[in-house]
């Protein structure tokens, strides 16, 4: 197992210098947030990035993400120019020697929260997820400052966006991803790289847009698109968590020992009702999450692929990026370091 840290690169307010100095990371998790959305990512970007990491004695072990263009999730006749844009970034990441390209199918939002400092008990601040204030949000009124979703549109570019989405259901965007899985897997085995892709989040429809990556029939069907390890999953314990209708362990174990398990986002939720939820410290304590039995599937299935702690809580009084602070995701590596220490030598001592 890789252990790795998400690098918002050089703007964000946590250095390479700090990240080094938690014991256990080895790798970055990072991406280019300067190329539109839909381009081919520049060979020598993707090289500047990775210099910048080994520099501080790291390793860019993942890329997060390469985002897919809206017009593939909508299979528009324009598609194929992008899905052409989108191979020619994944063989210039494989040249480089990058092994993991995490992405999402998500239509128009990336992951979705209603508040990004709700307080727990023990005075910490994490991120919040309720449907009812979701959907008590008109989009048409032109509310564009969402917690969780850059605003990458204008009211109007938003609005012509989902109405494009009219009449799109799940079997269309199943569809729309099969054709682009087998467009692009192809190309991603040929460079050496393994696409995981991240459960939706949360794992239910918002805004009356198809979500497709929900639960084990999801990842199950998604793995039969296209038959090859670089078809993968990015197993987010904190995206599934929310459906309690899920055997977030049982699944991670299937998927793992099947070789399906690139990457692993591990955090832990509590959920506090049918579609919501806050996110806790790692530990399985603190959630629903049995962080313990994950990483023990994880370890008896022989992982070797990245895991990085996701979406810490804000502590210490510190301020930043929501879910992407130092402190608590470095106690989070640590944590789940010592899980995958214990379940090793655990297993090493009953063979």
């Amino acid at each position: 197992m890789i252990m790795t840290f998400r690098w918002y690169g050089k703007d964000d307010p946590i250095s390479l210098r700090y990240i080094r100095q938690i014991p256990a990371v080895k790798g970055i998790v990072s991406a280019l947030y300067d190329v539109p959305v839909g381009d081919e990512w520049p060979l020598e970007k993707i090289a500047a990035l990775k210099k910048a990491v080994t520099d501080a004695d790291l390793e860019l072990t993942v890329i997060e993400s390469i985002p897919v263009h809206e017009d593939i999730k909508l299979g528009l006749p324009t598609c194929d120019a992008f899905i052409d844009n989108y191979c020619r970034s994944i063989r210039n990441m494989g040249s480089l020697g990058i092994p993991i390209l995490c992405y999402n199918f998500m239509p128009v939002f990336d992951w979705m929260r209603s508040d990004l400092s709700f307080t727990l008990a023990d005075g910490s601040t994490a991120l919040l997820y309720d449907h009812d204030a979701i959907s008590a949000i008109d989009l048409n009124e032109g509310v564009l400052d969402l917690p969780g979703w850059a605003a990458s549109y204008t009211t109007d570019g938003l609005r012509s966006l989902l109405e494009a989405y009219t009449g799109v259901g799940p079997e269309d965007l199943w569809s729309n991803l099969e054709y682009f899985l087998k467009r692009v897997v192809p190309v991603a085995e040929e460079s050496g790289v393994r696409m995981g892709i991240h459960p939706d989040d949360p794992p239910w429809s918002i805004f009356g847009l198809p979500r497709i990556i929900t639960d084990e029939a999801a990842l199950e069907r998604l793995t039969g698109l296209v038959d090859s390890p670089s078809n993968g999953i990015t197993f987010c314990t904190g995206s599934l968590g929310p459906n309690a209708g899920i055997d977030l362990v049982r699944s991670i174990g299937r998927f793992a020992r099947m070789g399906r398990v690139p990457f692993v986002h591990a955090r832990n939720i509590r959920r506090t009702g049918e579609r919501s939820f806050h996110e806790t410290a790692h530990c399985t304590e603190s959630g629903d999450v049995d962080m313990y039995r994950v990483i023990r599937l994880l370890a008896e299935a022989g992982f070797g692929g990245a895991i990085r702690p996701d979406h810490g809580r804000m502590i210490w009084g510190e301020k930043g990026r929501p879910g992407y602070g130092l402190y608590d995701r470095a106690l989070g590596a640590m944590y789940l370091a010592g899980l995958w220490e214990a379940s090793v030598k655990s297993l090493d001592r009953s063979r």
